[in-house]
């Protein structure tokens, strides 16, 4: 992990690198069951070179803890690796450059789990162009491995009634980890 790591931090495959600050390449337990997979650093993220550290990433958080775990228990990283410039979505051709690196990160920590938080995480993983309000509580697979897509984070922030929705996907989540514990 750490030489693919070594290897994004000289990427210049797209715009993005001339304006970032740090790549933010992900966080937490590298052999964990469950990897949390989200679409794209924003400017909270590019200063502190960490993903899901401003607002979203704290309702991220109690999300974690509500479902008795913490970051060291999961793995979290993004689709694209760094900021898009005001925090715009993703374009096509910034996924396509970040997408490999997506791939080879998921396949070196071979994760019993994946929940893409949002539609670009979600339709990246999936390679579809389903809308998140379809894919969402509904289990899907990445390479064999159970994917389940939900809302992102800051998508709660600014609707708080699909909270009731994440916590259900999630809790399917951690009914499948505990189920595959046993």
């Amino acid at each position: 992990m750490d030489e693919l790591e070594a290897r994004l931090n000289d990427c210049v495959l797209c715009p993005l690198c001339e304006q970032r600050k740090n790549i933010i390449f992900g966080a937490g337990n590298p052999q964990a069951d469950l990897v949390l997979v989200g679409e794209a650093p924003g400017r909270e993220e590019d200063i502190q070179g960490y993903p899901f550290v401003g607002e979203a990433g704290r309702l991220l958080d109690r999300i974690l803890f509500a479902m008795k775990l913490n970051r060291q228990d999961v793995y979290i990283c993004n689709v694209i690796k760094c900021r898009p410039p005001g925090n715009r979505d993703p374009q096509p051709d910034e996924i396509a450059a970040c997408e490999p690196f997506l791939k080879l990160q998921l396949a070196a920590i071979r994760p019993r789990m994946i929940v893409a938080l949002g539609r670009f995480a979600a339709q990246t993983l999936l390679q579809c162009k389903d809308p998140i309000g379809r894919l969402r509580g509904h289990w899907r697979e990445y390479q064999g491995i159970p994917l389940m897509p939900t809302f992102h984070p800051a998508y709660l922030l600014r609707n708080p009634a699909a909270k009731r929705e994440v916590w259900g996907d999630m809790k399917q989540v951690l009914q499948r980890l505990n189920r595959d514990h046993q």
